[in-house]
């Protein structure tokens, strides 16, 4: 991608990403008044938002609109030279044809191989590695939500000062479990997302589990193997009071704070790296500064050996085409398109499409559509081969750039990402958004200077300097890439961790509830 900037800082800017651009986006805050002249003579006809398009000559009716180097839509109506291309004027298109895609025919050469970089860390009895030495305490139905968060609160008071080598205790909490159809063909996805929860990395191999006694979803079923002392049920008649119930999940507690206690961080390759790229609050700069600079440090992270996972299958499903052709082999790019078509068919079902994933801030941030946004979005991937696919709720079990299908929003991406066996997350936001997860590191990297600047106290990284100028792509990929070791190895913390700003986890559930 070549990014094109109109004139120098101070004065009134465009962006063109592509040759084939017919249309630019404003970068100047607050955007610009009719009758502003920009580079090479365009004078704008009416006002154009920050981030929204102006086209850069005239576009006749039904004639496509480009960006990226590739259509967004089609005009309504006549657009001349210096319009403001407003969402309105836009006729979006199909969605590519799932049944005539290439695949796996541009595939990228291997870039060479990054060497002696290290982060510093939790190495497990698996072989796996966390960022954070956490107890995680799972649930095997809501029904015991209030107990266990009772119980919490007097371990994290009582007990986690006594063991300063464990970060947080924290309890994986959720809507379900019971009053499902627990043998549906879809329950297999929250099923299995619990089931990997439980072993992400970052949780040091201490798995605990307490349940109910008569839900559906049997509490034995979330263990990765047989072990009745990681289980407890509120049921059991050797709780003879709620008093008791709290003491037991404390005693089990108490045994694993111990283990983990121990654990001491130590230097690991980066190859041991699983890292999930994210999108949430995007505007029209998100491709230009933040995806792109994510997209450098993700190839970096590649070279180093290390595995990444981008998602997000509605921002993805209209740039599908770009994908396929990056398929390491043919059985990589048919896992593409078997999850996009399992995603339509399910949108159908419930009577919407990808056109519902666009919201307004993503408009008023300048995005048109769906099919502006995922080429956008995509830009995070970066530039490497993709090398596998994997479901809602499977854990990733392959090294390079993995596509891991999950909803576009943010709770539940990141609890899918979680489940897949993510240490840390890199969430790009142009509007901007807290969002942030207990059990991994979230670091937020936002689209402009002036969100940055605004909000200093929440984003960890500006990308917005490449639209300014002040660095380029690469600059700020290795500079990305550098803050993901420091964060990896503690040396760093993110502001949503300063502040405690953590989502609730949230499980994609498609199937029937009874």
């Amino acid at each position: 991608m070549t990014i094109t900037l109109a004139a120098d800082t101070y004065a009134p800017r465009y962006i063109k990403l592509n040759a084939r651009d017919n249309v630019a986006i404003i970068v100047n805050d607050f955007g610009l008044p009719a009758g502003t002249m920009m580079t090479g003579g365009l004078k704008l006809r009416n006002f154009v938002p920050q981030g929204h398009k102006v086209a850069l000559e005239d576009i006749a009716k039904d004639a496509p609109i480009i960006r990226y180097g590739e259509i967004i839509g089609y005009a309504l109506d006549m657009i001349s030279a210096g319009e403001w291309v407003e969402e309105a004027r836009i006729h979006m298109p199909d969605a590519p044809d799932l049944d005539s895609l290439e695949i796996a025919n541009a595939v990228p050469e291997p870039q060479s191989p990054l060497t002696d970089y290290t982060f510093e860390g939790f190495r497990n009895p698996d072989g796996s590695v966390g960022v954070k030495n956490i107890l995680a305490i799972s649930t095997s139905v809501q029904c015991v939500a209030g107990t266990l968060e009772f119980a919490l609160k007097k371990i994290k008071a009582e007990l986690l000062p006594r063991y300063p080598n464990v970060d947080d205790v924290f309890a994986v909490t959720h809507g379900y479990g019971c009053g499902v159809a627990i043998n549906a063909p879809d329950a297999y996805i929250p099923i299995r997302t619990l089931q990997n929860i439980a072993r992400n990395p970052n949780f040091g191999g201490e798995v605990m589990v307490v349940g109910l006694g008569c839900e559906k979803l049997a509490p034995e079923r979330l263990l990765p193997k047989e072990d009745p002392g990681s289980m407890m049920r509120l049921q059991d008649e050797s709780n003879q009071s709620f008093g008791d119930m709290v003491d037991t999940i404390i005693a089990m507690a108490e045994v694993r704070l111990k283990i983990l206690n121990q654990r001491k961080r130590e230097t690991c390759p980066a190859s041991d790296l699983v890292i999930g790229l994210q999108c949430g609050g995007s505007d029209a700069f998100s491709g230009v500064t933040a995806n792109p600079a994510l997209g450098f440090a993700s190839d970096l992270l590649v070279r180093a050996g290390a595995t990444v996972m981008f998602s997000e299958v509605t921002e993805v499903r209209d740039a599908i085409e770009l994908l396929t052709r990056r398929a390491v082999n043919e059985d990589v790019g048919r896992a593409l398109i078997r999850e996009m078509d399992w995603y339509d068919s399910y949108l159908a079902r419930g009577g919407a499409d990808r056109s519902a994933n666009t919201t307004p801030g993503n408009k008023k941030g300048g995005l048109a559509n769906i099919v502006e946004k995922s080429l956008g979005s995509i830009v995070k991937s970066g530039s490497s081969a993709i090398t596998g696919v994997i479901g809602p709720g499977e854990r990733a079990t392959t090294k390079g750039l993995l596509f891991a299908a999950t909803p576009a929003s943010d709770f539940v991406c990141g609890t899918l990402q979680l489940a897949a066996g993510m240490q840390m997350q890199i969430f790009t936001t142009g509007r901007g958004t807290p969002y942030g997860l207990a059990q991994a590191p979230v670091i937020k990297v936002s689209t402009r200077t002036e969100l940055a600047k605004r909000w200093s106290d929440l984003i960890d990284f500006d990308a917005g300097r490449i639209a300014s100028g002040e660095m380029t792509i690469e600059e700020a990929g290795w500079e990305l890439f550098q803050l993901i070791l420091d964060v990896a190895s503690g040396r760093k913390q993110v502001w949503a961790d300063k502040w405690g700003l953590h989502n609730d986890l949230v499980l994609f559930n498609p199937a029937p509830i009874t």
